[in-house]
């Protein structure tokens, strides 16, 4: 089943976002304390849109977090966050939870989805598998200071 993101998801999602992306192949350091703060600001956007998938047991197994953004063509929905229980990948949930929200996009007139992974990840072959396509005429600049 999926629903949209209640505040009581919270705790749910920030232990999910864990334990997704501290493991491999992600490899990062989230902690309780910033996975709360970044999963809180991303809630607290004016426009923010969210997304919970639930296993048999209605435990929370993936989240999307996102945000609806005014474009010059079409307001669209960027992807912020979108995270799958790592015991639970590859069995459709996040698959599942992308429908949704392209669902959800074609219903509120929205052009569609964007949104930034790391392309050396498996992450981007699954979203090229559902359609995404690499933006080549975008990029992304980072300056560590």
């Amino acid at each position: 089943m999926i629903r949209e993101y209640q505040y009581e998801d919270l705790n749910h999602c920030v232990e999910l976002l864990i334990e997704t992306l501290n493991c491999e192949p992600w490899k990062e350091n989230w902690t309780a304390e910033t996975a709360t703060r970044l999963l809180s600001e991303l809630v607290e956007y004016s426009n923010f849109i969210g997304f919970v998938a639930l296993d048999d047991d209605n435990a929370i197994v993936a989240a999307i977090f996102a945000r609806k953004k005014t474009w010059w063509t079409n307001d669209e929905v960027f992807i912020e966050e979108f995270f799958v229980k790592p015991s639970m990948q590859n069995k459709g949930y996040g698959k599942r939870l992308l429908n949704y929200l392209e669902n959800y996009c074609k219903e509120n007139g929205l052009a569609g989805t964007t949104l930034l992974t790391n392309r050396f990840m498996p992450a981007k072959n699954f979203y090229e598998k559902n359609g995404y396509a690499l933006a080549d005429h975008v990029i992304f600049l980072y300056k560590e200071v």
